[in-house]
């Protein structure tokens, strides 16, 4: 009798390959896909290679860019210096600084330092227009280095900042930094009018009342209305595009209804446009307005007058450098852009006629700015 053989069953794997050469082929197939043990990169705690250092710099600082021209406040853009040392010397890349929004670089006033000082002056150097604006209006208005802070205005105005364009146009007008006769009227109306053309509201306003009364241009009425037509329509623009809500309550004329000549009931065809909320206030100009609060209340010192509007913040270089109010004679303003905003917002609720005034005034219709007054100020008279 033969002897029985006792034979192993294999389980069908799915392959007719035996055992052992199929487990080879299944390692080599599964060291071809994971890399070797000690190429697996640690990203725990106790220290290792971070993925960000796979990343290419060019590539960060492009990220740092978008996040710097997006940032609403200076701390998003100093949580990223303080990630890591990386990242906080790639976020003082150049190009990252010339991109940094005008909230990222909002200095605080009672903040100012000589490293804040510092940095903004790093900005500028990196081509941030709009360090160079506020660095130029800080200088000039607060720290009083006039030279200096209106060559970085100028800088800025050079590349078509809108703002920077305005507020040397403002400068031009009141002959800021200088004497009652440093006043050039032909040269404000030139830097406004490129203002203007670039939309800054401010601008238009403004322009608009100097072609109606003729001040450093010739006078041309129906072209002057055109320009303010267009500051508030621009005005109203950009508050419905907001989103704000409850409209009814505040799209109503912000004085009461003009001459019919003027167009009676139509808020767009007034000097003041719809009463509309006040806009954000820049940066700049809240820098300013903090920074005379917080070093002798509301006033710079040696008979000297802030701008009425609380949104700008200007203060008179000399005295009765800006022009007050003719009918009250209490307020007073840097500017007819300022005087319309100021009015929407607040004084047309506190201008109550005083005598005097109109006895001191003399010649001029509707919207004109009268020079040296018996009080050696200037005098704005009230708008139609």
């Amino acid at each position: 009798m033969l002897p029985v053989t006792k034979t192993t069953k294999r389980a069908f794997s799915g392959d007719l390959t035996p055992g052992r050469k199929r487990r080879r082929c299944v390692d080599v197939v599964l060291s071809s896909v994971s890399p070797p043990p000690e190429s697996v990169v640690d990203v725990g705690v106790g220290g290792g290679v971070d993925l960000l250092d796979s990343i290419p710099d060019d590539l960060v600082v492009s990220i740092l860019c978008k996040l710097g021209s997006s940032s609403r406040c200076p701390a998003d853009f100093i949580n990223v210096l303080m990630t890591c040392k990386r990242l906080n010397g790639l976020a003082m890349n150049p190009l990252v600084l010339s991109k940094l929004s005008p909230k990222a670089i909002a200095v605080k006033a009672h903040n100012w330092s000589e490293d804040s000082h510092r940095f903004l002056k790093r900005c500028v150097d990196a081509g941030s227009l709009e360090a160079s604006y506020t660095l130029g209006m800080i200088r000039f208005y607060c720290l009083q280095n006039r030279g200096n802070g209106a060559s970085l205005m100028a800088k800025a105005a050079i590349s078509s900042h809108a703002p920077a364009l305005y507020s040397l146009a403002v400068i031009q007008f009141n002959g800021s930094g200088g004497s009652k006769n440093d006043k050039d009227l032909r040269a404000g109306v030139a830097l406004c009018a490129r203002a203007a053309f670039l939309g800054h509201v401010d601008a238009l306003r403004e322009l608009g009342h100097c072609l109606q009364d003729g001040y450093g241009v010739p006078q041309n009425v129906s072209e002057g209305r055109r320009f303010l037509v267009q500051a508030n329509a621009r005005e109203l623009a950009a508050v419905l595009s907001s989103g704000v809500q409850d409209r009814p309550t505040w799209l109503t004329l912000a004085q009461p209804p003009p001459a019919p000549n003027h167009g009676q009931g139509c808020p767009l065809l007034s000097d003041f446009g719809c009463n509309v909320p006040a806009p954000e206030t820049h940066p700049a100009n809240k820098f300013l307005a903090e920074w005379f609060a917080v070093r002798g209340g509301d006033y710079p010192g040696d008979g000297l007058r802030l701008c009425s509007h609380a949104g700008c913040g200007r203060p008179e270089t000399r005295k009765h450098e800006f022009r007050r109010c003719s009918v009250c004679g209490v307020v007073n303003y840097c500017s007819r852009a300022c005087q319309a905003l100021d009015w929407k917002l607040r004084h047309k609720m506190d201008c109550v006629p005083v005598e005097r005034w109109p006895d001191e005034v003399e010649g001029g219709e509707g919207n004109v700015q009268i020079d040296g007054n018996g009080n050696g100020d200037n005098v704005l008279l009230p708008m139609s």
